[in-house]
């Protein structure tokens, strides 16, 4: 009776902390096993990140590797002041405005129509979703070489199709060099935002949408009313996602025109600036430029994220 008294008495007084492992512990446990892909991450992105960060300070040709020298911030005022990347500048803001302004609008769409139940619809949603998963390179080698080649190409054996031999056949290309690139952009990324508003369509609660349609709401006021509030912050996470994507293009540009006639975007003459002119100080200082433009979009797109998901929860 004494012996189990004792034993027990000493049971109550040993501390918790000391019969199971500290909060700390038990966190550092949890977070090991990501310690090798937080490193891995660290060396392949931000160490090369620095890096071109120091670089973009100096006045540095690999031509010339003995004669760079600091210039502080001297990079990006050329940047910021040279005609050329200036309209490489206005080339990257036009071209991600239209590419995701005209993919929301068609993919809007897309989204609505598989919204509807049909036979066949995976088939459909299947064969929508196709272009987004070619890489893009060899969706740029489509469009150049199969629908605007203007010998043998889609386009144009169309209109010879429809004119007769008469008809004439444009260069696509070279008459409208920014809208080629585009129509080939838009074209990939529309099937990622159908997809975004997709999943919104489908989180639409149907009990307000058929109390409306039972007080003989039409179809037009359900979707001005209803439906497009709330999309509206899967319109905003597909304008976001896609220009962090598009405002870093560098394929299609590349394949399609070789940046010529107009068509360089800032990537582009970044690659120009590095690889053909051997600036290595000035492309580091547009690349910092990107990265800096790329990260303000992805801030406001996390935002946007995070207050879907409060949504969702609080919903359910």
């Amino acid at each position: 009776m004494t012996a189990t008294t004792s034993t027990t008495v000493t049971h109550a007084r040993v501390p918790s902390s000391a019969r199971r492992p500290s909060g700390r512990l038990r966190a550092w446990a949890t977070r090991a096993p990501l310690l090798p892909a937080l490193i891995f991450m660290i060396a392949v992105t931000q160490l090369p990140f620095v890096a071109t960060l120091v670089i973009s300070f100096f006045d540095w040709n690999a031509l010339y590797p003995d004669a760079r020298s600091f210039t502080g911030l001297a990079n990006y005022q050329e940047v910021l002041t040279d005609a050329d990347l200036r309209k490489s500048v206005w080339t990257t803001i036009l071209l991600t405005a239209t590419v995701v302004l005209a993919s929301l609008v068609i993919g809007l769409g897309l989204a609505l129509l598989l919204d509807r139940k049909f036979r066949g619809r995976g088939v459909v949603r299947t064969l929508l979703i196709a272009p987004f998963l070619l890489v893009p390179v060899a969706a740029a080698l489509l469009w150049k070489h199969v629908l605007y080649n203007p010998e043998y190409g889609l386009f144009n054996g169309i209109l010879h199709w429809v004119g007769g031999d008469g008809a004439t056949q444009p260069d696509w290309i070279s008459n409208t060099p920014l809208i080629a690139i585009e129509l080939s952009l838009i074209w990939q990324w529309t099937p990622f935002m159908m997809l975004i508003l997709l999943a919104g369509l489908q989180s639409r609660d149907t009990e307000l949408i058929e109390a409306a349609r039972m007080d003989g709401a039409s179809n037009w006021q359900v979707f001005r009313h209803l439906t497009l509030p709330h999309l509206r912050r899967y319109l905003e996470l597909g304008a976001l996602l896609g220009s962090i994507y598009i405002v870093q293009n560098f394929d299609a540009v590349f394949t399609i025109t070789s940046g010529g006639l107009g068509t360089a975007n800032l990537p582009y003459t970044v690659y120009q600036s590095f690889y053909q002119a051997h600036e290595n100080g000035l492309a580091s200082a547009a690349g910092v430029l990107v990265v800096i433009g790329s990260i303000i979009i992805a801030t406001f797109a996390l935002r946007v994220v995070s207050s879907l998901f409060r949504e969702e929860v609080s919903r359910a």
